[in-house]
């Protein structure tokens, strides 16, 4: 099953056109598709070439969307090759010219490459994406209130745990996980930072505003903060929560542990650890002392974007569009594993029969996750977090200095990095 393309092309063409060229702002990619669209009588011809970048483990799977996709463009020819999406934003700004026409790329990366003009706005099939796509995954692919990339799936940790030591209502929250289980959890060591630096949001808080782009939108310095860090103190006198980072999968096939908060690039080594045991859930409750709020995690959003440099902007759009449809999602989704975020392709039989899925699926609501901010100060976040869960859960930072420790984290924070 495709989604309707042709629908986009006879709909957003001459539309698609004029916005096109306004929203690339002059350069050479936009007098190119006006001289291929000089007369305005004729329908913009989707044709070129372009070259596109994948993770390595992708290319068997997008072999295959390519070749449907060149059966749909036959004007238009894909060279399809290996990319690393974690460094997308590094390797297009060495030489834009020079690297792929459409690439994946993780959306925290988004605002810095919107910032700096390496990415075209979707704006030609703005419209279809919001409608088939999740919210959050929206959210992610948009910068400044402006839609850039081409969602294909969504990611958020959960609960693994070993249901022959804990049952469904056990993980429901923190106080009896923790009561009738072991958690393994990493708050002492790098890393602390992207699975409990979300406790401070699911207490009623802000990392860099309502929209995660507001550098001075941050507060995590007042009284809801300072209960969040009172919370993570304690747990180190929690018996039923382990420091646990490296040696996490050993614990729990060992039994040292019963469950612990991962994504679902962990679930091959879950299986091996305790087979049929493993179970999955949404995070659980946790109590901050105001009741129980559910426990938030990040979300991350994987795109497909446009380089603005590209020489066939209209092709490029075309191939970025199909390659994120209901059709290809499910198709990576099969291969690769990757929770599509198509609300259709979520529905679908074959996510809702996966556990691990359906666990994401929960997890990416709204209620459950923060979209992670794709601002460029969030390089200063990182470091700066993960020495407050450290030194807070080690007791190196006392109560009477909470209030000064996280007013010096807002300072920190709200800072570009140089």
């Amino acid at each position: 099953m495709k989604t309707n393309w042709k629908k986009y092309v006879t709909s957003g063409l001459m539309l698609g056109t004029a916005v096109l060229l306004t929203a690339c702002g002059g350069g050479n990619s936009s007098d190119k598709q006006e001289d291929a669209n000089a007369s305005s009588n004729e329908e913009p011809k989707v044709e070129g070439n372009v070259k596109l970048w994948v993770d390595r483990d992708f290319l068997p799977a997008y072999k295959e969307i390519i070749a449907d996709f060149e059966k749909e463009y036959p004007d238009v020819k894909v060279e399809l090759t290996e990319g690393t999406s974690t460094d997308a934003q590094k390797d297009v700004s060495k030489d834009p010219k020079a690297a792929a026409d459409v690439f994946m790329m993780p959306h925290d990366q988004l605002g810095q490459m919107a910032e700096a003009g390496l990415i075209y706005p979707n704006t030609k099939y703005a419209d279809d994406v919001k409608e088939n796509n999740v919210e959050s995954a929206i959210e992610g692919a948009s910068w400044k209130g402006e839609l850039y990339g081409y969602p294909y799936g969504v990611e958020s940790q959960f609960l693994y745990y070993n249901k022959s030591k804990l049952s469904e209502d056990d993980v429901k929250t923190w106080e009896s996980l923790t009561s009738k289980g072991k958690l393994g959890a990493n708050f002492g060591e790098a890393g602390a930072n992207y699975v409990f630096a979300p406790l401070f949001m699911s207490n009623g808080l802000h990392l860099y505003g309502e929209n995660g782009e507001d550098s001075k939108g941050t507060d995590f310095n007042t009284e809801p903060g300072i209960q969040v860090m009172q919370w993570i103190a304690d747990q180190k006198n929690n018996p039923g929560v382990v420091q646990s980072n490296a040696e996490t999968l050993a614990s729990l096939q060992s039994g040292k542990i019963d469950a612990f908060l991962s994504g679902p690039w962990s679930k091959n080594d879950v299986i091996k650890a305790i087979g049929d045991d493993m179970a999955v859930a949404a995070y659980p409750t946790v109590d901050f002392g105001n009741g129980p709020v559910q426990q938030k995690a990040f979300m991350g959003v994987r795109l497909f974007a446009v380089n603005q440099q590209t020489e066939a902007p209209l092709a490029a759009m075309a191939l970025a569009d199909y390659i994120s449809n209901e059709s290809s999602q499910l198709t990576v989704f099969e291969s690769n594993g990757i929770v599509p975020s198509n609300k259709a392709a979520q529905e679908s039989d074959a996510v809702k029969a996966d556990a691990v899925s359906t666990a994401v699926v929960e997890m990416t609501q709204p209620t459950h996750t923060v979209v992670m901010p794709k601002i460029p100060e969030i390089v200063s976040f990182w470091p700066a977090m993960d020495a407050v869960i450290n030194d807070t859960y080690k007791g190196k930072i006392k109560p009477a200095d909470f209030q000064s420790k996280l007013d010096k984290l807002i300072n920190d924070v709200g800072t570009p990095a140089e």
